[in-house]
């Protein structure tokens, strides 16, 4: 069977269809050796409140570094943010059905990738927890530690060249510029896919139900439950 692989920049505390474009490949490549967004999800995500979804966002050491790469991309007062950033996580769950089985572990993690230094090391570290307590084994890579070249598409056909993948799946907001490149993906041989993902609605302290939290809010509110609900809102991949 062809090995399919996705290729996403690593995220703060992403949200769940995130983690399902996860389940559904053989491997996952956290892009981090491209350049770094300002007040982009790399940086930051958004948790439920009583009012509405709120961001937390992530402080780094951007001044000076235009053009820096997610990997070069330094945390600025670390210690700071996180106790902030679980301050109010604790503020706001400490009511979910499921906090007490997740926080104390989730705050010990947090607080060890922020003292890692960089913010995609800390986010790969947060990734690969939540990872673990949804029960998603898909193997991760690091495109900086991979030695890959290109530029946009190229450096993604690079990748699965690397990982000797033939089918590739893509978030859809990248459907536009991948059909400009496409012919680099059929010179390489490489089948392009678009994931199909519709958010599931699931139990939250406050009502609206509001979609697109970070994984935190399902993960706190639903537990065990969490991957099974992740899965049902999976649909058919299509072709781009």
């Amino acid at each position: 069977m062809s090995k399919t692989i996705a290729i996403m920049q690593p995220t703060y505390l992403p949200w769940i269809g995130y983690f399902d474009l996860i389940d559904r490949v053989d491997a996952f490549v956290l892009l981090d050796s491209v350049q770094f967004e300002k007040q982009s999800w790399q940086q930051r995500n958004r948790i439920r409140t009583a009012r509405d979804l709120e961001w937390l966002t992530v402080p780094v050491l951007h001044s000076g570094h235009f053009g820096q790469l997610i990997c070069a991309t330094q945390l600025a007062t670390p210690g700071q943010f996180v106790k902030k950033h679980l301050r109010t996580i604790e503020m706001n769950y400490s009511r979910a059905e499921f906090f007490k089985d997740y926080f104390l572990e989730f705050s010990q993690a947090m607080s060890e990738a922020g003292a890692i230094g960089t913010l995609a090391e800390m986010n790969i570290y947060l990734l690969r927890f939540l990872l673990l307590k949804l029960g998603i084994a898909t193997p991760l890579h690091v495109s900086s530690q991979m030695g890959s070249q290109g530029k946009r598409s190229g450096l993604l056909v690079d990748i699965c060249r690397s990982l000797d993948s033939s089918e590739y799946l893509s978030p859809p907001g990248s459907a536009e510029y991948l059909r400009e490149d496409y012919p680099q993906f059929e010179e390489a041989g490489i089948h392009v896919w678009l994931h199909a993902y519709e958010h599931p609605a699931y139990h939250q302290l406050h009502k609206p139900f509001m979609p697109y939290a970070c994984v935190l809010d399902l993960l706190f509110n639903e537990g065990p439950r969490a991957l099974q609900i992740i899965r049902s809102g999976r649909r058919d991949r299509s072709p781009l």
